[in-house]
Formats: C-alpha cells, sequence, structure tokens
C-alpha cells in the first residue's frame, strides 16, 4: 500500500516570481494579474510585504497596483487602500444597485449617532477604559453599546489597565479602518475637524 501524500506534498510546485523568460511587457502584465487574483480572494485588505510575494524582487508593488487601478478605470468595482494594505470595492455608484439585488444587510454599520461618538473617542484615546469613556462623556457607557462595536468587529480588548481591578481597554481594529476607509489610524482628522463637525467630544 502506497504511503499517503502529506499537504506539502501535494501543494505546487514554488512560484516562479521572476519570470525571467518573457518580455518585459508581458511579465508585467502577469505581476498585475497576480495581484489581481490575491486581492480578488481576500476577504481583507492585502498588505505590500504579502504582496511582494508573488512579484519579482525589486518590482514595484505601488507601480503594479496604480497600473492594474487604472486597467479597472470604468469597472464597478476598484483598488482602495486602507489598514496599510489594498482590497477590491464596489464603486459608490453601485452602492443603491447593491442593496437592492444582493443580501448585503449585515455589512451595514446601523450605528446611531452616540456609538460613532463613542467609536470615535475610542479611536482617539486607545487604548481606553469603560471608566476613560465616562469621563469624557459623563455619564456610564453601557455593556450593550460596548457589545455593539465589538459584534460589529470595530473595537477588539486592549491590554489591561494598570489601575486597580486591571480593567479591560478597548482599541479599535482593521475593519474599523475598513469600515472609515482610512489606511491607518494615522489618517484619522484632526480634532479640530471633529469640533467643526460637532464632534468635539473626543
Amino acid at each position: 500500500m502506497r504511503p499517503r501524500k502529506s499537504a506539502k506534498d501535494r501543494s505546487d510546485p514554488e512560484l516562479d516570481r521572476e519570470l525571467p523568460d518573457l518580455p518585459p511587457e508581458v511579465r508585467w502584465r502577469e505581476w498585475m494579474r497576480r495581484i489581481e487574483a490575491v486581492l480578488f480572494a481576500s476577504a481583507s485588505p492585502v498588505p505590500r510585504e504579502k504582496l511582494a510575494r508573488v512579484v519579482g524582487q525589486g518590482a514595484s508593488v505601488n507601480l503594479l497596483v496604480e497600473d492594474l487601478a487604472a486597467d479597472l478605470d470604468g469597472r464597478a468595482f476598484e483598488i482602495a487602500q486602507v489598514a496599510e494594505g489594498w482590497m477590491f470595492r464596489t464603486r459608490p455608484a453601485y452602492a443603491p444597485a447593491i442593496r437592492a439585488a444582493a443580501d448585503v444587510s449585515d455589512q451595514f454599520l446601523d450605528l446611531s449617532e452616540f456609538d460613532v461618538a463613542v467609536l470615535a473617542a475610542i479611536a482617539y484615546h486607545q487604548p481606553i477604559t469603560r471608566d476613560g469613556l465616562k469621563d469624557i462623556f459623563g455619564k456610564e457607557i453601557s455593556r450593550d453599546l460596548i457589545g455593539r462595536l465589538h459584534a460589529r468587529n470595530l473595537i477588539g480588548t486592549g491590554p489591561r489597565s494598570p489601575r486597580r481591578g486591571a480593567p479591560y481597554t478597548f482599541v479599535t481594529t482593521d475593519a474599523f479602518l475598513v469600515a472609515f476607509d482610512l489606511d491607518s489610524l494615522r489618517d484619522l482628522p484632526d480634532r479640530e475637524q471633529l469640533e467643526d463637525a460637532g464632534l468635539g467630544v473626543v
């Protein structure tokens, strides 16, 4: 009886990243298609270092993504740079069509104005405890509200606070960056912009 092959034995041969036998233009196009395939298959933003695994050494991932984005001009979806990576996203103009025909109800945030204010406070003051949020808003922040933000994967549990009792802290997630179209927390609006928008509480 022949021994069964392990998953490693059944894996595809090592990916040829350099493609030395292809003409430069064809090689570049193949690298673009590989990046397109990776982004299409991923449900979350793909960082630069992972995309670099499928193209030649020294090839500019940024330029390849730019060329792919130009190649998608006029299509219903685009490449968005969020959470320090890239992902495919439907263009805003097609949102009504998607809502009318596709089952995407679970993807909408459905947050109240106060939920968003608490989320903003966490984003700007993380890691922060419920007591810290109480100091900001002048009232207790319910566990239900925190639970809603957790359920939508917009916040996660951070390190325990050094305060008495070592309460848990809250931090934002990559899903938060994706939901608000941010590449990183450095892209959060400054405090003055928030005050102008009536969110000076954070």
